[in-house]
């Protein structure tokens, strides 16, 4: 994936420009819940629900419609795990970096992993095919260290077992 095609970029005169997003999309699922108290939350799931990620133009958007600051809008979204700011990959990649996962060797793993898809924590592989998270307990303590691959939980997991399960998972792509 082209990282350029989904990150902001700064115009001549200093303001940011954001990659296009369906404003009518994010516009109707504003209108379900914008009358409802506390709904930043079902809004931002409602979006990345329909749209894979929260675009980074409609930070401004969902911020209008509740009367919040777009710095609000974006605290949220950049404190919780689960929102993404860019489209994900065909797979998603979450390895446990608590302190169980850590003390049998997850940080390891973790650079295992990144060498083998030739990609960081929170970045995509460049065929989009692998979208590489941290994620800080997975509830798999007694089995560390531990991953969870679209959705399916791995414990016991070596690098060998890593590959072999992203193997599969590409192959049945």
């Amino acid at each position: 994936m082209k990282r350029d095609s989904v990150v902001s970029r700064r115009s001549p005169g200093g303001g940011l420009i954001h990659p296009p997003h369906d404003v009518e999309q994010v516009a109707r699922i504003l209108e379900r819940w914008v009358s409802t108290p506390g709904s930043l939350l079902p809004i931002l799931h409602d979006i990345q629900a329909a749209m894979g990620h929260v675009p980074p133009g409609a930070v401004g958007q969902i911020a209008r419609a509740l009367n919040q600051s777009r710095a609000e809008v974006h605290g949220v979204i950049s404190f919780y795990h689960d929102f993404r700011r860019s489209p994900a990959g065909l797979h998603v990649l979450k390895v446990c970096q608590a302190e169980s996962c850590q003390a049998v060797g997850s940080r390891a793993l973790t650079a295992g992993i990144e060498r083998l898809l030739g990609c960081k924590l929170g970045e995509t592989t460049a065929d989009g095919a692998v979208t590489l998270e941290a994620v800080y307990c997975l509830g798999n303590c007694a089995c560390s260290p531990a991953l969870m691959l679209d959705g399916r939980l791995h414990g016991l997991v070596t690098e060998a077992k890593a590959e072999r399960l992203i193997a599969t998972a590409r192959k049945g792509a």
